[in-house]
């Protein structure tokens, strides 16, 4: 895992040379409007152990789009494979 020091994570170093980019943080805005456009829909809630995905991930092209958007559990979302075209690992 990169951005470790001595065997444990180093989230300062991290946030510094990740997630302070500009890009990733308009990726995090972009991720944060689509989850409130679901909430004022009435779809999710703050802690409700679901994610928003990205049907065509935003760094393929995707938007922020209703169409692009869907609700998923935790763990479906996280365990797809984000390099195999987004299909559910052990499904080709």
């Amino acid at each position: 895992m990169p951005f470790m020091t001595n065997g444990k994570r180093d989230y300062k170093k991290e946030r510094d040379k990740y997630h302070s980019k500009p890009e990733q943080m308009a990726n995090n805005r972009a991720r944060k409007k689509a989850r409130r456009q679901l909430e004022a829909e009435g779809k999710v809630k703050p802690f409700d152990g679901k994610d928003v995905d990205h049907k065509t991930p935003l760094k393929r092209g995707g938007t922020n789009g209703r169409s692009n958007l869907r609700v998923q559990s935790k763990t479906t979302n996280r365990s797809v494979s984000k390099t195999s075209g987004n299909k559910m690992k052990g499904n080709g």
